[in-house]
């Protein structure tokens, strides 16, 4: 199984999907109860939501496997993200409600652990860094805006129902002030959809690790309710949801964009 696919485009903007993928290795599949063998906390249909972003020339990174194969989004370590409250790390073993993955007693071991850091992990951040690379080489400055979804309501994950965009900058420490202003202008000055900057989701280890704007990267989170462009029941996607959404995600990468170009 291939571990991701890379889109270079020609502008200073790549895109991260690590949790689009959904596909399960048959061995993986076999050990694993059948709600994990969906791959059920997929973030659905991101990479559908984002393929216009192409035209814009942005650079676009997606896995192939499953988040239950290996966290893209996770510390190859596995040390917390957010300290004190209750997440899914770097190998989940629980799904979403909490119920378990793997059949008792086929949990991976420290060994498979570092195994599938190896063929997953490793390959999909060598090839983000490169580009990142790359990108600062041509631009100068780049932002890589870290695209994700999820349920409007995980009651283990957060309280209620949660607001339809969630930006994280790690509290203004992945990106410029200014760009932080600029999208946060954005979402103000619209009145169809909720939104949160720095909330629930701070941004994970790809946000915090990758975005050093004094090094002129600057990274960006979002995490979409997925309600605002699918059927969280069924995971169909709804074109006529998603058209207006990807008209706000298009002004947010806009604006991206332009603060490049200071």
């Amino acid at each position: 199984m291939t571990p991701y696919t890379l889109h270079r485009g020609t502008a200073p903007l790549l895109i991260s999907l690590p949790h689009n993928g959904s596909a399960i290795p048959d061995d993986l599949g076999a050990r694993m109860k059948r709600p994990a063998r969906r791959s059920v906390d997929t973030d659905w249909h991101v990479a559908e939501l984002y393929d216009f972003a192409r035209s814009m020339g942005a650079s676009v990174i997606k896995p192939f496997a499953s988040r239950y194969v290996v966290d893209l989004n996770r510390p190859a370590d596995g040390h917390a993200l957010y300290p004190g409250q209750t997440e899914t790390g770097l190998v989940p073993t629980v799904l979403f409600d909490g119920s378990p993955i793997y059949r008792p007693g086929a949990e991976p071991d420290a060994v498979e652990v570092a195994d599938r850091v190896k063929r997953w992990w490793r390959p999909y951040h060598d090839a983000l860094t490169a580009e990142l690379a790359r990108l600062r080489k041509e631009f100068g400055r780049v932002v890589l805006w870290e695209g994700h979804s999820i349920r409007s309501e995980v009651p283990m994950l957060f309280e209620g129902r949660l607001p339809d965009f969630n930006l994280g900058t790690a509290d203004g420490a992945s990106c410029s002030p200014a760009l932080q202003e600029r999208l946060v202008a954005l979402l103000e000055g619209q009145q169809d959809y909720s939104f949160a900057v720095n909330g629930r989701f701070k941004g994970g280890y790809i946000t915090r690790q990758y975005g050093r704007p004094d090094k002129g990267i600057h990274a960006v989170q979002l995490e979409l309710a997925q309600v605002n462009y699918m059927d969280e029941q069924s995971f169909e996607y709804l074109p006529g949801k998603a058209a207006p959404t990807q008209l706000l995600i298009a002004e947010l990468l806009q604006a991206c964009l332009a603060e490049t170009q200071k």
